[in-house]
């Protein structure tokens, strides 16, 4: 392979959008055709999704559907538009929720991943991801069979055997959890064993910066991507390291926590992903975790949008005064009142008593033509500060738990 994986990566976004516009209608149609997905559009014209801004009126599908949808319909709810049996693999994932596998070229589409990281022709690839029940021994499997490296099947565990395994064989490229690495090669300081490893593609956990400077000061050069059970590869790492760049085969949106309404670029919001895998289609499928995209392109040349990596969970909800208080709440608040722009829930303590303060960006100057409104969609009485547009903090937040349970 050359630079890059495909001439994908590299597309104009006019030539991107195009794409997406031409193939969304029959890809919708397509994913209808599985009973569960049927459902959860039902009333859709698939002929009328044309772009993003149609993709991002249906509504969103999350995890707790899944997991209704398969006690309903086992094991997959549904949701594939083929029968369990003619599927390579069933992973269970913790709930427990069932997900498909299947061995056909790049099915998780994590080649893309590792072939950025530099791993190819000449690597053998340590996997030390999970092969029991989770599929992410498989995927990133499949990602190395995709760039045409070799694999050793390591799993997790065993510790002295990997390091003897890594130095007989000679691995080049481990593939993992972050920080189980550093266990490995701390565990080959420890036997006088020298490896030959020079990369690393991880994921499943966060990489912090000093880890990824230890692995550096070692001459291993480490990336990270962005994957799930349910939808294989979102986004990922290149050399440039600037930011995490999406996949070519999902669409991936970044909308207000409890609500599938897209934010402004570079707000924090929900990750919210389409995947058009003809055998698994997820449409609108909420991840529960945060991000934000990044202006412009990556410096490495591959031009699809990027965001800032995990930033968090979305499921803020919590219990202030013995009632569950959920984004979704706040959400319709902020959607009942136009002149308020943002709000977020503070969960404090006052002695022994929970306080909850809603804080409201608004150009209003009286709290309490808000309070009637705050009590219909939160089911309490909160304290209510005024903010000026803008001044709450772009994190994502849209229910603050302060209060120390210590």
């Amino acid at each position: 392979m050359g630079e890059f994986y495909d001439e994908l990566e590299t597309r104009s976004e006019d030539a991107r959008e195009a794409a997406i516009a031409a193939a969304l209608p029959g890809l919708i149609a397509n994913a209808m055709k599985a009973s569960g997905i049927a459902a959860h559009l039902n009333g859709v014209e698939a002929a009328q999704i044309t772009d993003r801004a149609a993709l991002a009126k249906l509504p969103v599908l999350r995890k707790s559907d899944l997991g209704v949808a398969q006690k309903s319909a086992p094991p997959f709810g549904g949701l594939t538009t083929k029968p369990a049996h003619a599927f390579a693999h069933i992973f269970q994932s913790p709930g427990p929720i069932y997900e498909p596998g299947d061995v056909t070229h790049d099915w998780w589409r994590l080649g893309r991943f590792a072939h950025a990281a530099g791993v190819g022709r000449d690597d053998i690839v340590q996997n030390c991801f999970g092969y029991h029940l989770t599929p992410a021994g498989m995927m990133f499997e499949s990602a190395a069979r995709a760039v045409g490296a070799a694999v050793l099947p390591a799993g997790t565990g065993q510790t002295e055997l990997q390091v003897r395994a890594a130095a007989d064989i000679g691995t080049t490229t481990y593939a993992g959890t972050p920080d189980y690495l550093r266990i490995i090669l701390e565990k080959a300081d420890e036997m006088g064993v020298k490896l030959a490893l020079t990369k690393a593609t991880v994921s499943g956990g966060a990489l912090f910066p000093s880890l990824r400077q230890t692995y550096a000061d070692r001459g291993i050069g480490c990336l990270q991507c962005y994957a799930t059970a349910d939808l294989g590869n979102i986004a990922y790492e290149s050399a440039a390291m600037e930011g995490m760049i999406v996949d070519e085969g999902v669409i991936v949106e970044i909308v207000r926590p409890g609500t599938g309404d897209p934010v402004a670029p570079g707000e924090v919001g929900e990750v919210v992903v389409t995947t058009l895998n003809p055998d698994y289609p997820l449409i609108r499928f909420a991840t529960g975790d945060l991000s934000a995209v990044m202006q412009g392109v990556s410096s490495c040349g591959r031009s699809n949008m990027r965001i800032k990596g995990w930033m968090g969970r979305a499921d803020q909800t919590t219990k202030i005064k013995g009632m569950f208080v959920r984004p979704e709440q706040v959400a319709d608040f902020v959607a009942t009142h136009p002149q308020v722009q943002k709000a977020r829930v503070i969960a404090s303590r006052n002695g022994e008593m929970d306080v909850m303060t809603v804080q409201i960006e608004t150009d209003a100057r009286e709290p309490a033509e808000f309070d009637a409104g705050i009590r219909a969609a939160l089911k309490m009485k909160g304290v209510i500060e005024l903010v000026a547009p803008g001044a709450l903090p772009n994190d994502g937040k849209v229910i603050d738990d302060q209060r120390n349970y210590d």
